[in-house]
């Protein structure tokens, strides 16, 4: 009979306890992080357009992706730039003409939602030049900034 009983009272308990938790996580609801097909074709979009931009040589259609703020972040070899003027000067420095630009190439590795407007990407890139191929990895924050997204964060090495 007490084992009974106590199976009983520790079932009763679980099922109290479930009902619990269950109402507490209705009243409480945790956003989903996840992107919507059309966010990841979007943010897709933008490394396909950069990709196509550089490979013909335009750095001004390259930076199209990136926020057009003095807030943006691109952290390189040569330390941390800020700002999507000192970002495309320092680009223009860089790869002054087409032999040092080369062919890029970007891998995506992996796309993880932050919240609604938020991602964070990590990749490959490499350039296929006549001077010699590099290639590294990057880090990218993207933001939605009314209602497109953009790269505001750039770790590129």
């Amino acid at each position: 009979v007490t084992d009974s009983r106590t199976r009983k009272e520790t079932c009763w308990v679980n099922r109290c306890l479930l009902i619990v938790f269950l109402g507490a996580a209705c009243l409480h609801p945790t956003p989903i992080l996840a992107q919507t097909p059309a966010d990841r074709a979007a943010i897709q979009a933008i490394m396909d357009q950069q990709v196509r931009c550089w490979n013909a040589g335009d750095l001004d259609c390259f930076m199209e992706g990136y926020w057009r703020s003095d807030s943006l972040m691109f952290i390189g070899k040569s330390g941390i730039t800020y700002g999507y003027d000192s970002t495309l000067a320092n680009y223009r420095k860089r790869y002054p003409d087409r032999a040092t630009m080369g062919t890029l190439r970007f891998d995506v590795l992996s796309l993880e939602a932050l919240s609604e407007d938020a991602c964070f990407m990590v990749g490959r890139w490499s350039l296929q030049r006549s001077i010699g191929d590099v290639e590294g990895h990057f880090t990218l924050l993207f933001r939605r900034i009314n209602g497109q997204w953009r790269i505001v964060k750039d770790h590129s090495s």
